[in-house]
C-alpha cells in the first residue's frame, strides 16, 4: 500500500503557487495505479517528494513507513524516474552489477533482468550508445534489481513504440498480479484507461478525480467521430440542423484545420449527411477523446490522428524517434525478429520477478559497490596509466643530476612541483569518486545512501586509500626498475630511513586521495576536490611553514618517552620507534597541512550532513503534524 498525504512543494513566499498542493491519494498493492495529468500538472514533482528527493511538506508511507525509516530502500522501492543516471561509458551490464552491489543482491541477477527487459545482447553496450528505448528499458531493469514491493516509475512509456509500451505495461501487470504496488504517471488518458486499474487525476498540483478504470473510461472518455472536411462549417450546420429535427443530443465541436469532433453519433450518419448535401469529406474515423483537463495550447481532440497519443502515430515530433525500438530485433538478441512478445503473468520468468538466494549482507556491500563503481569506467586506469607514464619520465630528467635526492627521483617530485604526479592522480581519483555520485546520481532513488550514509563513505575511504597505496608503490617500483635499465644496476640503493620515507610517500598520497573526496562531497562537484587537492601545498604549506619555522618553536622528540610514561599498561621501547616515525611524518609541513585540511573537510562534511539532515527531517515532520 502507498499512501500519499498532503504531499506540497516547497515555494517562496512571494512567488508561484506550488507545483503541488496539498496532493493526497492512494495506490493498493495488486493494483496498477496511473497518476493522470497534462505536461505541467506536477506529476512528476509528486513523485519526487514521495521519494524525498525533494524538500516539501507532507508524508509518503511505504506499506507503513515513509522512506526515510526504509532500512534497504531498493528492496522496497523500484523507480524509474528519467533516463539512467549512469555513467555513459559504463555499460549496461556493469551499472546493473553496480546496482546489484549497492541493494545486496547477487551479480547474476543482473543478467536475468537484461534478459526479462530484452536487452540481452546489449549487455556490453555502452549506456551512452543506447537508444532512448533502449534506455527506457535499462532504466526498468535497474528498479526490478531489488525485487521491490511497489514501483514508482515517471511516464515509463517514453520513446517506446506502441508494442513496446504494450510489453511494459504487461511487465507492470505481472508484478501487480504478484500483489505488489504499481504506480506510474502518464499525460495519455488512453493509456491510463487501458492499463490501469485505478486512474488518478490532477491539475495544477491538485486532485482532480480518483477514480477506478471502469467509471474513469465511462466519465473522462468519450466515442466521438473525427471528420475533416475543407467545408467544415457549412458540415457542422448541416449535423446540428438534423439532429435538431431529429431530437437527438449531439454535439459538434469545430476544431482548426476544417476538423470537427462529433459526439453523439456515428461515422455512417456523418457520411450520408455529407453524402446528400454533396460536401466533400477527407477523413472519417471513430476515436475515443478526452474530456478531462489539457496543457496550455493543446487542443482538446486528445486521440485524433496525428495526434502524439495517436496509436498509429507513436512518433512524438517532441522528440526523437526511435529506430531501434520501432525493430529492434536488429539489436536484441532475446527479443525475436517480431520485437517483444506480449508479456502476461506466465510468460514472465520466476526468476526474473522473484529473488531465489537471501540478499548479502554485511560492511563488504558499499565496497562491492564502490569497487565496481570505480573499476567499471576507463577512466580510472586511464589516469593511472598517465600518472605511471609522466612519473617515469619525470624520474629518469631527474636522475641525470647526480646531486638530486634518491627520495624525490624515485617519488618524481621537482621542486617545481607543488605535488608528485602521483598524489595528484591521487586526489583526482579521490574527487572523482564523490563527484560522479553527484553527476551520475545512479543511487539517489534510495534516499539516505547518497551521499551522507556512514557506510557509503568509509567505503569510499577504503577504496581511495587503497588504490593510492597501489599507484604510490607502482610509482616507485615502476621508477626504479626504469632508472636501473638507463643509468645502471649500481646507481639505486636502498635509504638507511627507507621506512619512514616510505611511510611519508604513502600518508601524502592516501591524503591528497582523502582531501579530492571529502572537498568533493563537501561542494559536491569533482572540481572542487582537486582544488582542495592543489590548495594543500599551495595555500596551506606556507601558512603551516611559518607557524612551524618561527622563533621559539620546541622540538617534539620527547613525546613518546612522555605518552610512555602516561599509558598503562606500559608498552615495549620498540613501539616509541614507530611513535616517533608517525609523529616525524605529521611534523613535516606537507603532512601538517594534509592533517589540518583533512579535519577542516571532515568537520565540514560532518556539518554540512547534520545540517542537511536535521532541516530534513524539519520538513517532514512539519508535514507529517500538519496532515495529522
Amino acid at each position: 500500500m502507498l499512501q500519499a498525504i498532503g504531499l506540497t512543494t516547497s515555494a517562496p513566499r512571494r512567488g508561484p503557487r506550488a507545483a503541488v498542493d496539498d496532493l493526497t491519494f492512494e495506490a493498493r498493492p495488486g493494483h496498477v495505479t496511473a497518476l493522470l495529468g497534462a505536461p505541467g500538472s506536477g506529476k512528476t514533482a509528486a513523485l519526487r517528494l514521495m521519494l524525498e528527493l525533494d524538500p516539501g511538506r507532507g508524508v509518503t508511507y511505504f506499506r507503513g513507513r515513509p522512506m526515510h525509516r526504509i532500512p534497504h530502500p531498493a528492496r522496497e522501492v523500484g523507480v524509474l524516474l528519467g533516463d539512467v543516471p549512469g555513467h555513459p561509458a559504463r555499460t549496461a551490464r556493469g551499472q546493473l552489477r553496480m546496482l546489484c552491489a549497492a541493494a545486496g543482491v547477487p551479480a547474476t541477477r543482473a543478467d536475468e533482468l537484461l534478459e526479462l527487459v530484452g536487452l540481452a545482447g546489449l549487455g556490453d553496450q555502452r549506456i551512452g550508445a543506447l537508444s532512448l528505448g533502449m534506455d527506457r528499458r535499462l532504466a526498468l531493469a535497474s528498479a526490478l534489481l531489488g525485487d521491490p514491493h511497489t514501483l514508482v516509475l515517471d511516464d515509463p512509456t517514453e520513446g517506446l513504440a506502441p508494442r513496446e509500451g504494450s510489453w511494459l505495461h504487461g511487465v507492470l501487470r505481472a508484478r501487480a498480479a504478484r500483489g505488489g504496488t504499481v504506480l506510474y504517471s502518464t499525460a495519455d488518458p488512453k493509456e491510463a484507461a487501458r492499463s490501469a486499474d485505478r486512474v488518478v487525476t490532477i491539475d495544477g498540483g491538485r486532485l482532480v478525480a480518483d477514480q477506478d478504470g471502469g467509471d474513469f473510461s465511462r466519465t473522462r472518455l468519450r466515442p466521438r467521430v473525427a471528420v475533416r472536411t475543407p467545408h467544415a462549417a457549412r458540415l457542422a450546420a448541416v449535423v446540428s440542423r438534423e439532429a435538431r429535427a431529429a431530437r437527438r443530443s449531439v454535439e459538434v465541436v469545430t476544431e482548426a484545420g476544417g476538423r470537427l469532433a462529433v459526439y453523439g453519433s456515428t461515422c455512417a450518419e456523418i457520411g450520408d449527411m455529407a453524402f446528400r448535401h454533396g460536401l466533400p469529406v477527407h477523413q472519417l474515423a471513430d476515436e475515443i477523446g478526452d474530456t478531462g483537463p489539457t496543457a496550455p495550447g493543446n487542443s482538446t481532440d486528445s486521440g485524433a490522428p496525428g495526434s502524439p497519443t495517436d496509436p498509429a502515430n507513436p512518433t512524438d515530433p517532441a522528440r526523437p524517434a526511435d529506430p531501434d525500438s520501432a525493430d529492434p530485433a536488429g539489436r536484441d538478441g532475446g527479443a525475436g525478429a517480431g520485437g517483444p512478445r506480449p508479456v502476461t503473468r506466465a510468460s514472465v520468468p520466476e526468476s526474473a520477478l522473484l529473488i531465489r538466494r537471501r540478499p548479502a549482507r554485511g560492511p563488504l556491500q558499499p565496497l562491492r559497490y564502490e569497487l565496481r563503481r570505480l573499476f567499471g569506467v576507463r577512466t580510472t586506469t586511464l589516469i593511472m596509466a598517465a600518472v605511471l607514464a609522466v612519473s617515469v619520465g619525470l624520474s629518469v630528467l631527474l636522475a641525470r643530476n647526480a646531486h638530486a635526492p634518491l627520495p624525490k627521483v624515485l617519488a618524481a617530485w621537482p621542486s617545481l612541483l607543488p605535488l608528485p604526479p602521483a598524489a595528484v592522480g591521487a586526489g583526482v581519483l579521490g574527487a572523482l569518486s564523490f563527484g560522479d555520485e553527484f553527476r551520475y546520481p545512479a543511487l539517489a532513488a534510495g534516499r539516505g545512501t547518497v551521499p551522507r550514509r556512514l557506510g557509503l563513505l568509509l567505503a569510499k575511504l577504503m577504496a581511495s586509500a587503497g588504490v593510492a597505496v597501489v599507484l604510490a608503490l607502482a610509482v616507485v617500483l615502476v621508477s626504479a626498475e626504469t632508472l636501473r635499465l638507463v643509468y645502471g644496476h649500481d646507481w639505486i640503493h636502498v635509504p638507511p630511513n627507507s621506512v619512514s620515507l616510505a611511510a611519508s610517500w604513502v600518508a601524502l598520497n592516501v591524503g591528497c586521495a582523502w582531501a579530492g573526496l571529502l572537498a568533493a562531497g563537501v561542494f559536491r562537484v569533482t572540481t572542487a576536490g582537486v582544488a582542495a587537492v592543489l590548495a594543500v601545498p599551495v595555500l596551506v604549506v606556507p601558512l603551516v611553514q611559518l607557524v612551524l619555522t618561527g622563533p621559539g618553536v620546541r622540538p617534539v622528540a620527547g613525546l613518546p618517552a612522555g605518552l610512555r610514561e602516561l599509558m598503562w599498561p606500559r608498552w615495549p621501547h620498540e613501539t616509541d620507534h614507530w611513535i616517533a616515525l608517525a609523529v616525524g611524518v605529521v611534523a613535516h609541513p606537507v603532512g601538517t597541512a594534509l592533517a589540518l585540511s583533512l579535519s577542516v573537510l571532515v568537520c565540514a562534511y560532518l556539518f554540512t550532513g547534520l545540517h542537511g539532515r536535521a532541516r530534513w527531517r524539519s520538513q517532514r515532520t512539519a508535514g507529517s503534524s500538519q496532515v495529522s
